[in-house]
């Protein structure tokens, strides 16, 4: 009487290099693998998955809220004893902040299955397990790979609740259907806890691309799969009706989604009924040519975009099978989306095959001076595991840094052919401060005056948050936030607990540090904008990015790498084809 099941879905972070769990008061990007887990999971229950036993559903994203496995061990304990702690989304650099988790939950007697891209992608593309989830198993620990939509859940939780979870669920060779399926949703106080209250869903999943870094099309596979635009729908209304309406699209190409017209409709339909819809979304460096795309998405409400530039080389791009990335092209492309109000923030990695200190510096100078791109999100190449890189290193037996904590596209974890580490490490630094020097984002701020954009206040933010996560913080921007948060006891092992006087004023000193230095930044950028767009000849302001010069454009393919000419007389071949025709 009284007992009930209690699930807990909980998304954790990694360890930070300190030693401690990277969290935040408020952190940036919301988990859409959590969003995912926490709808198909309610979903299950509505259906009766678990007959007449009631349950209650627990999600926590690390990154922002305390995780702690002894006060969830004895919650459980007292609403009957019966639990299933499911850790979801788990990437590679999160995998032994997960063990540890894992390790107390199971000394507590309780189930727990792992999920997310680093099991799934071990599992889909090596012959054996590696040691890291050997340990896992011989713990107790079980694994979900795929995904979890088509009631695939409900088996999971039924050998949950009888306590005899399976070692592996492998649905890793068929890929479920979406359309239709349980939409993605947190509730309002998990939302709350990321900067600008932003939520997230995704509508397709696959990706037909063969880029050898990427992960994706190993784990969700080539094939594209989409929800339905009433799922969108429904998906925006029942998030208005917690009064959010900011979202993070988290598909890896929302370009290749070939129902994207259909969604862009019914969001525009939505906006003009009153929902101030505003979205992030992901796009290749070809979207440009679909008709009308740019035009709709900025209907839509998109006033930010990623894009996966990754290199302005094309031998770079040809190496990693980036074949879909025309460096003849990025400059109209970008100049597209230029003639709206939208953030462009690119993907860029660094340590490529042909790539040395010198050459790295040289395209990092050629990018800034050539495309009028607004922030880049600097990678190290990085086979991760579920890659064709981590495969064929990982087969051939060469060096790759034991310490999956690493593995967040922020740490080298190889050797380079032509730089030693210490100038691959030396090329990542100088290259993020070469882009973020107060000279080039006062560049960044004119070209934005220039176009008429009136993203002043998203600029500046952006900017500040770019350069400072990497400079200060020591993490990427896309796993930042406000106010970092440590918690004394939780520490990786290997690293001392300290002592509670040293600890509070040290911690306390560091974050009024980092705080200090971040507000010094905004400030400066703040004076920098002001005195930007007042100045009554700011749309008088030109240079090589934001002209559509052909000869601008041969310049930046010669600037890079000489393999690059075959790119120009490949361009002017297919335009005097296009001229004819």
């Amino acid at each position: 009487m009284g007992e009930r099941f209690q699930i807990y879905l909980i998304k954790p972070t990694r360890y930070h290099d300190d030693g401690y769990p990277l969290q935040w008061w408020r952190s940036i990007v919301p988990s859409n693998s959590l969003a995912c887990m926490a709808g198909i999971v309610e979903d299950a229950l509505e259906r009766g998955a678990l007959g007449d036993v009631e349950a209650d559903v627990h999600t926590l994203d690390e990154i922002h809220s305390k995780v702690d496995p002894k006060r969830i061990a004895r919650d459980i304990e007292r609403a009957g004893g019966k639990g299933f702690i499911g850790l979801v989304g788990v990437q590679s650099n999160q995998f032994p902040r997960t063990m540890e988790m894992a390790k107390e939950f199971r000394a507590a007697g309780l189930p727990v299955c792992i999920g997310g891209f680093h099991v799934s992608g071990c599992m889909s593309m090596l012959k054996e397990l590696p040691p890291e989830l050997v340990e896992a198993q011989e713990l107790g620990i079980s694994f979900f790979g795929g995904e979890a939509e088509d009631g695939r859940i409900d088996e999971v939780l039924q050998d949950a609740l009888a306590g005899e979870l399976k070692p592996i669920y492998d649905w890793l060779k068929d890929t479920p259907n979406i359309a239709g399926a349980p939409i993605p949703f947190l509730p309002r106080e998990q939302v709350e806890h990321n900067t600008n209250g932003f939520s997230s869903f995704d509508l397709g999943r696959g990706c037909p691309f063969e880029c050898s870094f990427c992960t994706i099309i190993n784990v969700q596979g080539r094939k594209s799969r989409f929800r339905t635009a009433d799922d969108l729908e429904k998906i925006i209304r029942v998030n208005a009706a917690e009064g959010i309406t900011r979202f993070v699209l988290t598909d890896d190409n929302f370009a290749r989604n070939r129902n994207w017209e259909v969604f862009a409709d019914r969001l525009i339909e939505l906006r003009e009924q009153g929902f101030p819809i505003k979205l992030v979304i992901q796009v290749d460096t070809l979207a440009h040519r679909i008709p009308n795309f740019i035009e709709k998405c900025v209907k839509m409400g998109v006033d930010e975009i990623f894009v996966g530039l990754e290199n302005v080389n094309a031998d770079n791009l040809e190496a990693a099978k980036k074949r879909q990335n025309r460096v003849e092209e990025y400059r109209e492309m970008f100049l597209l989306w230029k003639q709206h109000p939208v953030y462009i923030i690119c993907g860029y990695i660094i340590g490529f095959p042909n790539d040395t200190y010198e050459s790295i510096q040289r395209d990092i100078a050629v990018l800034k001076s050539e495309l009028p791109i607004d922030s880049i999100y600097l990678n190290y190449l990085t086979p991760l595991p579920g890659s064709e890189d981590h495969k064929k290193m990982y087969e051939a037996g060469e060096w790759m840094d034991p310490d999956l904590n690493k593995y967040d596209l922020n740490h080298r974890v190889t050797h380079h052919a032509k730089m030693s580490d210490e100038e691959w490490e030396r090329a990542y630094v100088d290259a993020h401060r070469s882009f973020y020097s107060w000279e080039h984002m006062e560049t960044v701020i004119r070209r934005m005056a220039a176009l008429g954009s009136n993203q002043k206040k998203m600029t500046v933010n952006r900017l500040t948050a770019y350069r400072e996560a990497v400079r200060i913080a020591g993490v990427a921007k896309f796993e930042s936030g406000y106010m970092r948060i440590y918690r004394r006891t939780q520490r990786r092992p290997g690293f001392p607990i300290e002592n509670p006087l040293v600890f509070y004023p040290k911690y306390f000193a560091k974050n009024l540090f980092i705080t200090v230095a971040v507000a010094r930044t905004y400030v400066r950028l703040r004076r920098m904008m002001k005195r930007i767009i007042t100045d009554p000849a700011r749309f008088d302001y030109t240079d090589a990015a934001i002209t559509n010069d052909r000869r601008e454009v041969d310049i930046l393919l010669t600037d890079t790498r000489a393999s690059d000419r075959a790119a120009i007389r490949r361009q002017h071949r297919e335009e005097a084809e296009s001229a004819a025709a």
